[in-house]
């Protein structure tokens, strides 16, 4: 039998049916916004943040594989995907909530495990649910429209302190753990978004029920260890060439991202505000400039996956990736040279471009590149191509950052520069798919 026809959403269920990343990513945009500078609080030392930020590559490269094969095997009367970004999200929503009581690195080390773990469990699930949902006409729309809630919620998780400051919250008001209040206020209001929006999403566009044929294909192959590491090992020998050809897309981009992330806030310290000092009122003020100006390339993003529908629809998605990785690394070439606040703001441009485009177009090209049975193993397998570069990141910074980049964090936002345009070089080599051949089964 062929695979049924799915119906057409109209663009208020694709929203609707999208909102749970809102919650997802303002948890994703408090990791990257916040966790250095509270290491940082607890007493860690620049060179040690890749390591210490390592939980979500690793969680990340364990856990989304195995996900993604139990959930496409998964039948339950609550649906194929739900039970487990639901339950991701609930954890999420624990370790957002204790997060700033830390009261040590360690702890503040074992929470984010347990976080990146959490939404590790959701995110894949959650893009397999889209791509199930949608038919291949509206999957640039679905994706690019996941991406502008992505571009959203870090646009709120960034401004949030800002905002608490704005209200009265003083910058300086430090809990007794050296953790400032308005990073309080920002986790606590991210525990509460993460768990509603995700619930939001599922009651307002349930899953679609699976036909008998496919519920007994199902049954017939039963879920277990073995079988999971059947399908996993399976879907790297079948890889389509497409999909094999992202690999260093993703190596390139997601180190830059890392680089970017791990080290903008001390790069604006050192450039903007004159200062390395962890404890020091600048460094807090770089922190905050960090979120503002983390919130307008946020906004950015969100502008442009909208308006990239259209454009990947006529150009093409690899060809617009690779022009929004490019202005992605003129950004980070710039941001490092910029001595006064006002100019960061144009400088970031470039950072939203090219992470609008980062969470949509890749997996435009994916999802017209695989079976739909596999799309669950298959986009497990996905976020490798992305937790390999973080880990790599982790690995290898800290011995890069005394001896060849002079423990100076502008200059790993250079690397990062250098390696956006090789990225954009890299996606150019990918033959896409057109999303009228795309792979049924």
């Amino acid at each position: 039998m062929g695979t049924p026809l799915k119906p057409h959403l109209t663009m208020r269920k694709i929203i609707l049916m999208n909102i749970g990343f809102l919650g997802l990513q303002f948890s994703f945009g408090l990791q990257q916004g916040n966790m250095g500078p509270i290491y940082s609080y607890l007493g860690a030392s620049e060179a040690s943040l890749p390591l210490l930020q390592l939980a979500g590559p690793i969680t990340g490269l364990l856990v989304q594989p195995i996900i993604g094969a139990l959930s496409d095997r998964t039948t339950t009367r609550w649906g194929r995907r739900v039970p487990y970004f639901i339950a991701g999200a609930i954890i999420c929503s624990l370790s957002l909530f204790a997060m700033p009581y830390s009261g040590s690195i360690g702890a503040a080390v074992l929470l984010l495990w347990a976080l990146d773990a959490a939404n590790n469990v959701t995110m894949e699930p959650y893009r397999a649910y889209v791509s199930d949902r949608l038919a291949p006409a509206q999957r640039e729309l679905g994706f690019l429209t996941q991406s502008s809630f992505t571009g959203l919620a870090q646009t709120l998780a960034y401004v949030t302190p800002t905002i608490f400051v704005m209200l009265g919250v003083s910058r300086d008001a430090l809990a007794s753990n050296g953790i400032p209040f308005v990073t309080h206020i920002a986790f606590i209001i991210g525990a509460f978004l993460s768990i509603g929006t995700i619930l939001w999403s599922v009651l307002a566009v349930p899953e679609l029920p699976l036909s008998s044929d496919e519920i007994a294909e199902m049954r017939h192959k039963k879920i277990g260890f073995t079988t999971m590491l059947r399908d996993i090992r399976d879907a790297v020998v079948e890889m389509p060439d497409t999909m094999r050809r992202m690999a260093l897309m993703s190596l390139c981009q997601w180190y830059a991202m890392m680089c970017y992330w791990s080290y903008v806030a001390y790069s604006i310290g050192r450039s903007v505000y004159a200062t390395a000092t962890a404890d020091s009122a600048g460094f807090r003020e770089a922190v905050l400039t960090n979120g503002q100006i983390g919130a307008f390339y946020n906004f950015v993003a969100f502008i442009a996956a909208f308006a990239m529908v259209p454009i990947s629809r006529r150009y093409g998605a690899r060809n617009v990736h690779a022009v929004s990785l490019a202005a992605s690394g003129v950004a980070m070439l710039i941001i490092p040279l910029v001595h006064q606040k006002l100019f960061l703001f144009p400088a970031v441009i470039g950072i939203g471009l090219g992470w609008g485009s980062i969470m949509g177009n890749p997996y435009v090209m994916l999802a017209n590149s695989i079976p739909a049975a596999r799309t669950g193993v298959y986009m497990g397998i996905f976020n490798m191509f992305i937790v390999l570069p973080m880990l790599l990141f982790g690995v290898t910074m800290p011995l890069l950052y005394g001896h060849v980049l002079a423990s100076d964090p502008r200059n790993v936002l250079m690397l990062g520069g250098i390696l956006m345009f090789a990225g954009a070089f890299a996606t150019l080599r990918i033959r896409a798919v057109p999303r009228g051949l795309a792979v049924a089964g």
